[in-house]
């Protein structure tokens, strides 16, 4: 399934998005003139905008009014165009999406800082919702992202680490904003605490599908689609499900130890592909789908609604989707 196909599943919401992408771009933009240049090509380097997505769908479960919506939806995707900024620079990645990245065009210092003013900009936002809870879950996410940077450099090359910490670590790194994004998109139209948890976890399942699946794309993938090397996540010494799962092989193994930060994504080739040959896409797809299921079974307990349909919809495309 192509950008496209996905984007016709929820195009009923291209207005309100609309709307979201220019208050985003009031948010992010700075007068500084460095700033201004960094997050515009943020910005401009575009995105699947999911978490937008899930915010307006989960606010649908109570009393819409985008006025009110976009505020969350701003505030949930500034805070990941932060971490990735930082991501960037823990893994010292020269592009992402095929464009040069603000720690490359820059250094890691304008980055860090770039990715620190957008968190800001985000409890900025928030505070046009005037609810307690919510902004509870918005800081302690925050919080929780930030450390999962942290465990993210610490775990860096570490091939003894389990899958309980790599599961973890991607709850950190993707799920807990998607979740979050469908909770506070419920709490900010007053939906009942029933509906808002239910979204959480619905979020919470699908976050992890999908980061399995993009650690899987990572092998699975083109260069041109991932807009960076295949197998770049490997190189940059983030161990996911694929190689934990391919660390069992101890011929895999002696292979993975060889690389650092000095090898180069050629010198990779021959055990890509012996990775690609071994049954680990396989498992960790297995896994993957574990988790959507879970997702499939909380959404069958929501009121049905056009947004239902959708949330649905969405969480079957993360499952087989090749971008």
């Amino acid at each position: 399934m192509n950008s496209m196909k996905f984007k016709a599943l929820y195009s009923f919401l291209n207005t309100d998005l609309s709307i979201i992408e220019q208050e985003l771009e009031k948010t992010a933009i700075s007068e500084h003139p460095l700033l201004r240049e960094a997050n515009l090509e943020l910005l401009q380097a575009g995105g699947k905008r999911i978490r937008p997505v899930f915010v307006l769908l989960s606010a649908m479960f109570g009393n819409y009014d985008i006025n009110r919506v976009k505020y969350v939806a701003v505030a949930l995707e500034t805070i990941h165009m932060a971490s990735l900024v930082h991501d960037d620079v823990i893994d010292d990645a020269e592009l992402r999406r095929g464009k040069p990245t603000v720690k490359s065009k820059w250094d890691n210092r304008i980055a860090m800082y770039t990715g620190d003013y957008l968190l800001a900009r985000s409890l900025e936002v928030m505070t046009n919702i005037d609810d307690s809870l919510a902004h509870q879950i918005l800081s302690k996410t925050i919080v929780e992202v930030c450390l999962g940077e942290i465990e993210q450099i610490k775990d860096k090359y570490r091939l003894d680490q389990s899958i309980r910490t790599y599961l973890k670590r991607i709850k950190r790194k993707t799920a807990l904003l998607i979740a979050v994004s469908c909770q506070l998109g419920a709490i900010s139209t007053g939906a009942s605490e029933e509906i808002h948890k239910k979204l959480y976890w619905f979020g919470y399942y699908v976050g992890m599908s999908f980061q399995i699946t993009d650690d899987i794309l990572d092998f699975t993938s083109t260069e041109e689609e991932l807009g960076k090397p295949v197998g770049s996540d490997l190189l940059q010494g983030n161990i996911t499900l694929p190689v934990l799962f391919a660390l069992e092989n101890p011929m895999i193994k002696a292979e993975v130890e060889k690389i650092t930060n000095e090898t180069s994504p050629n010198e990779i080739q021959p055990l890509l592909k012996k990775i690609l040959e071994s049954d680990v896409i396989e498992r960790s797809a297995k896994v993957s789908d574990q988790y959507l299921q879970k997702a499939f079974e909380i959404v069958e307990t929501l009121p049905k609604n056009r947004s239902r349909t959708s949330l649905i919809s969405i969480a079957k495309y993360i499952g087989k989707r090749k971008f």
